[in-house]
């Protein structure tokens, strides 16, 4: 695969040459003593321009070379890790015959190690001055040109490793990507909830009205669905005993791709005995302020041209969100014949029957949603498209639902339970015969969570948190390939030729 880079050959030839010459450039079993920013924070004082040789400052560090500039005798070169990035001078004077190697051999790319001293330049600059010095991995594939870099997007997300290599701005986002999922962790930990793990190959699958994956299991000789979601296995825990649980889970969804859908994704879902969803709400408050006063952020963010608030979040139902923020008139919005020629004549594709709360949601997502900048509850949704939801005491047509947008997404969506099983058993009928009209997206029966709840599921209220798109705000990112290590792409042109191979 590498035969016809002159460059990558060039490269393939020294590592040989060296090791004809007894040094493997592969090497391994080299202690990284401290790392970049550990060495530049534990000599911050070091003021001499050439200190004496000193073993109590001795330092090994290692990394990858991102910079070289050869001066006859001596060089500089830049040594980055996974912690910053640190100056190292080597001279021939120390380095003898290891200086003339790394002047033949060695290149931008490679990870060497260097060990020695702390000093500070005639520009003032905080360096090691090297001892001495080897190579232990000869990169043969060069890196892309320094003052352009890697701005290639495409190329970046297919090949993140060397997108993390060229950009210290994409391996912060990453950094805080982590960061972000550890607070969320212990946020839940911290009120009491267990971390559980549900299976991720389903016999039915649930949870949410999405089009499934499909695997096949051969020991069982039974296909398989990859999860859309772990909430009916996480309420089975409730039924058990849990009251308090969550997971940080992956979901697959077998359905388009955009600057906010990926089909494989991150959510953090939880349930909680003897709560509803005002309680949700107001622990999902209490989790923003949590992880923007823990990761130092400020309670106004930039996202996406516009200035979010996070000092005030908004409350709003469903039917006022759509003529308050949608702009159709209430009459509209209530009456389904009214509704349905007021979505056509603003050029909404729709199915041919469908009925008020299917309808209502066509026109939330067309007028309303991109709308919602400021955090905003949207409380009160249409029965028709909560399937899991629990009625409304008052209204048995909407449910005590909400959903979360911030940034015109949707962040999270939760509600009151539904705990009656003829009720969830009429639910699935439904959705059966929706599925069965040519809905792609309508559940799936379930006879075993219906059987579950039969043995009664205490009053629960349940949530969905977004993982990729709460990084995605916090992060400051506009596309969710920006903030998955790895995100789903159309195959290239050699991969289909391949495939078209096998």
């Amino acid at each position: 695969m590498f035969e016809n880079d002159m460059y990558v050959a060039g490269r393939i030839t020294k590592a040989n040459t060296l090791r004809e010459m007894g040094i493997n450039p592969y090497c391994n079993g080299i202690i990284k003593e401290i790392s970049t920013q550990d060495f530049l924070t534990t000599y911050a004082n070091v003021q001499d321009l050439e200190e004496k040789k000193d073993i109590s400052k001795s330092a090994q560090v290692a990394g990858r070379i991102k910079f070289i500039r050869l001066m006859g005798k001596a060089a500089f070169i830049k040594i980055e890790d996974y912690s910053g990035i640190l100056q190292v001078y080597l001279s021939k004077n120390e380095l003898n015959e290891n200086f003339e190697i790394f002047k033949k051999y060695i290149e931008v790319g490679d990870i060497v190690m260097a060990k020695g001293f702390p000093f500070v330049t005639k520009t003032g600059e905080l360096s090691l001055h090297a001892l001495d010095f080897k190579i232990l991995t000869k990169a043969i594939s060069p890196l892309p040109e320094k003052y352009h870099g890697l701005v290639d997007i495409e190329l970046r997300y297919r090949q993140r490793y060397l997108d993390l290599i060229m950009n210290k701005e994409v391996r912060d986002s990453f950094i805080l990507r982590s960061r972000i999922v550890s607070c969320v962790r212990k946020f839940f930990e911290s009120k009491g909830f267990l971390e559980v793990e549900t299976p991720m190959m389903h016999p039915i699958p649930g949870g949410a009205n999405a089009k499934p994956f499909i695997t096949y299991h051969n020991a069982l000789n039974v296909e398989r669905y990859l999860r859309i979601a772990p909430e009916l296995y996480l309420k089975r825990l409730i039924v058990g005993g849990f009251e308090a649980v969550f997971e940080i889970n992956r979901n697959f969804r077998n359905e388009g791709m955009d600057h906010s859908h990926n089909p494989e994704f991150t959510m953090i879902e939880f349930y909680w005995a003897y709560k509803d969803y005002k309680d949700l709400i107001a622990i999902t408050k209490e989790l923003f302020y949590d992880l923007l006063e823990t990761l130092n952020l400020p309670k106004q963010l930039e996202f996406n041209g516009n200035s979010i608030d996070f000092s005030a979040f908004k409350e709003i139902t469903y039917v006022d969100a759509l003529v308050e923020i949608g702009g159709i008139p209430k009459e509209v919005v209530i009456n389904e014949n009214a509704l349905y020629e007021y979505l056509l004549s603003h050029n909404v594709k729709l199915e041919s029957k469908m009925e008020l709360g299917k309808l209502q949601s066509e026109a939330f997502d067309a007028f309303v949603e991109e709308k919602l900048i400021n955090p905003t509850f949207i409380t009160d949704f249409p029965i028709a498209i909560s399937p899991l939801a629990r009625r409304n005491d008052v209204n048995p047509e909407i449910a005590d639902r909400f959903e979360l947008f911030i940034g015109g997404s949707e962040i999270a969506n939760g509600f009151s339970e539904l705990n009656d099983p003829l009720d969830q058993l009429e639910r699935f009928k439904a959705q059966v015969a929706a599925k069965e009209a040519g809905d792609e997206e309508a559940q799936y029966m379930d006879e075993d969570y219906v059987t579950a709840l039969s043995y009664g599921m205490p009053p629960t209220a349940g949530e969905g948190i977004g993982i990729d798109r709460l990084v995605m705000l916090l992060t400051g990112n506009t596309s969710i390939k920006d903030v998955i290590l790895f995100p789903a792409l159309k195959l290239q042109k050699k991969e289909i030729n391949e495939k078209d191979k096998r």
